[in-house]
């Protein structure tokens, strides 16, 4: 009855239109330190425009919402649109599509930059095409936690130094950066050693991580807020955080600081009911791109497999999950797919 019910799920899964995909791997190989990107080669970048200039970076996470920071935003929703598709700003290329917006949505905890829940989310007023250069990334679920030491990217046409803005034709810039624990991190900014350093202890909160290199030099920067900490793990790409502040730019011992996605997948589910989220199965593997550990804490890893979180219908998701073990298809659902259109035929 057991192997039964497994093949009757995988049927009705094969009957079920599937959903346009996150971004599970990359069209090209592979911000301050950092260099020039492929075309493409991000293609959930964002670009926040208030008129005609750039302001801040965004995710495009569901074929209407982007994610941002909060602190992006101070002004009505006409002030704003969003470009996709967009590699140079002052040479737009044909696949550069603008977007109205439909709605802005701040996080209700969000008071300043520095303070927690400074991400929102942009609901536009039609739906984005993808294409091989408009996709999705993949979303965290709000169990995921990202190890200390993991190798992620950030991506903008922020500022290449403090101050110093990006030169003709303002390409998109990309720096990959060392993920790191909560706690030295706020050791780090409890020194106290820049007067711009935030005012209080323990500034880093619940809901930020912090990514860069004791000696400074790669870092997100000015017009890199709200834009992507994307980190691949087991070929895919999941949103780890939203570019939200930091000390000027790239300073020795004053890491980048992030808001977290994980603390926020409830309440961007509640927007977005039918949202996907990815999340850790209890295989232990080590994700790709893992750095050295710079920061002295031990990385952890899991594996992630993709499922829905929630607002599906939850027999048929535990029959899924069942499945998957019983089957012995592993945690890689577009396996299953294909070895379920072979099961028929094999029995």
């Amino acid at each position: 009855m057991r192997g039964l019910s497994c093949l009757l799920v995988i049927q009705l899964l094969l009957e079920l239109p599937l959903p346009e995909a996150c971004e599970h791997t990359r069209g090209s190989p592979r911000i301050v330190g950092g260099n020039d990107a492929m075309n493409g080669s991000w293609p959930w970048q964002v670009s926040i425009r208030g008129g005609s200039d750039h302001i801040c970076g965004g995710t495009l996470i569901a074929e209407s919402w982007v994610v941002s920071a909060a602190h992006c935003f101070s002004g009505d929703k006409s002030a704003y649109h969003v470009n996709l598709g967009e590699y140079q700003l002052q040479n737009p290329s044909e696949s550069l599509v603008s977007f109205p917006i439909k709605e802005i949505y701040r996080h209700p905890s969000y008071t300043d930059i520095g303070s927690s829940g400074d991400i929102a989310l942009v609901e536009l007023e039609t739906p984005v095409s993808f294409n091989s250069v408009i996709r999705p990334v993949c979303l965290p679920a709000s169990s995921v936690e990202f190890p200390t030491g993991m190798a992620c990217w950030v991506t903008g046409w922020g500022d290449t130094q403090y101050g110093g803005s990006l030169t003709a034709p303002k390409t998109l810039q990309e720096v990959q950066v060392p993920l790191i624990d909560r706690d030295a991190c706020n050791s780090l900014f409890n020194t106290g050693s820049y007067t711009d350093d935030p005012q209080g202890i323990d500034p880093i909160q619940q809901d930020m991580i912090c990514a860069g290199y004791p000696e400074g030099e790669k870092d997100s920067c000015q017009g890199d807020s709200g834009g992507p900490l994307v980190c691949e793990w087991d070929s895919a790409w999941l949103l780890a955080g939203v570019v939200s502040w930091g000390v000027e730019c790239a300073r020795p011992n004053r890491p980048g600081v992030y808001i977290l996605l994980p603390p926020y997948a409830d309440w961007i589910q509640d927007h977005i009911p039918t949202i996907s989220f990815t999340v850790r199965s209890s295989a232990n593997a080590s994700p790709l791109g893992a750095l050295r550990n710079i920061w002295g804490a031990s990385p952890t890893h899991t594996r992630l497999k993709q499922a829905k979180r929630r607002g599906g219908p939850l027999g048929l998701l535990g029959a899924l999950s069942h499945c998957l073990v019983c089957l012995g298809l592993g945690p890689a659902l577009p396996a299953m797919l294909l070895l379920a259109a072979a099961v028929p035929m094999i029995l």
